[in-house]
């Protein structure tokens, strides 16, 4: 048991960690004039080939599954990527540290949907670790001194939150997907999930295409980290520890936006910021240093 908690936060934290890297590949696509639609497009369509063929011939697995859980899966799928298309909307609209600031309200509305719809109890240390992340995440909002809120981008963020809880508590409380391994269950995620951008994009006919090597590059990366490796680390979490703790160690995820601003776009850090990261990680530290 502590070996599979073990695994659940290490999983958790990369899961965060590599969801950050969103803005840092999006960004450069989104200034050379590439919608959303067709950024998650290319993201989805690389991450499934090279998952698909990862499985396929390196870890030899079956893709077979049945109707139920294609049903379930597909749902699934299309939840994901409209998180996906919400907040690469909000983008847009606000600044992405901003957005992927706002974006982690998803572990209060995990906690919220898992109490009210699943009665799971929740100790008393997991509602202080939550307040402290978000407590922590507002300091971080108000570091970023960003006065021009758009209230489209709000929404589009809110909304993203909003569909990423319900796909955590439902990886979580599917009756019908539980014996499934995380893995093949990654893969058929992105592969329902990239049926959101071909109907987007009118079945492809309005697809962009990729015309230089460094936009095929940041494409490349984000099937890679903020999709790959995130979506399977989060689904091993999810399944060892629980969405709760897992949506909590999300916090890490603005830290990660944090980390790339400072680093590639020289963004300031100040007093509120470095508050807001000790509350975080304080708070991620309760949920992981909790007895079961």
């Amino acid at each position: 048991m502590k070996t599979y908690t073990a695994k659940g936060y290490l999983n958790g934290i990369c899961a965060a960690v590599s969801y950050g890297t969103n803005p840092l590949f999006a960004l450069p696509m989104f200034a050379q004039g590439f919608g959303v639609n067709s950024v998650l497009f290319y993201r989805y369509f690389f991450a499934i080939i090279i998952y698909g063929l990862w499985l396929k011939f390196y870890k030899k697995i079956s893709f077979k599954i049945s109707l139920k859980e294609f049903v379930i899966l597909f749902i699934f799928g299309i939840i994901f990527s409209l998180s996906s298309v919400f907040l690469f909307g909000a983008f847009k609209y606000i600044a992405s540290g901003l957005a992927c600031t706002i974006l982690f309200i998803y572990p209060l509305l995990v906690a919220l949907i898992s109490r009210i719809f699943f009665n799971e109890k929740l100790p008393k240390i997991i509602w202080l670790a939550l307040f402290l992340t978000i407590i922590g995440i507002g300091l971080l909002y108000g570091g970023n001194n960003e006065s021009n809120l758009n209230i489209t981008g709000i929404v589009f963020v809110l909304l993203s939150a909003i569909s990423y809880a319900i796909y955590m508590v439902g990886v979580k409380q599917a009756k019908t997907i539980k014996h499934i391994k995380p893995d093949k269950l990654t893969f058929y995620v992105m592969l329902f999930g990239l049926c959101v951008y071909i109907w987007n994009l009118k079945f492809c006919t309005q697809l962009q295409p990729i015309n230089n090597f460094f936009m095929f590059g940041c494409a490349l990366m984000l099937a890679i980290f903020p999709t790959i490796i995130s979506l399977e680390t989060i689904t091993f979490a999810i399944k060892f520890i629980g969405a709760t703790k897992t949506a909590i160690i999300g916090a890490l995820e603005p830290l990660t936006a944090l980390f790339f601003g400072i680093i590639f776009f020289k963004e300031i850090i100040t007093l509120k910021i470095i508050l807001g990261v000790i509350l975080i990680l304080t708070g991620v530290i309760f949920v992981i240093l909790k007895k079961k």
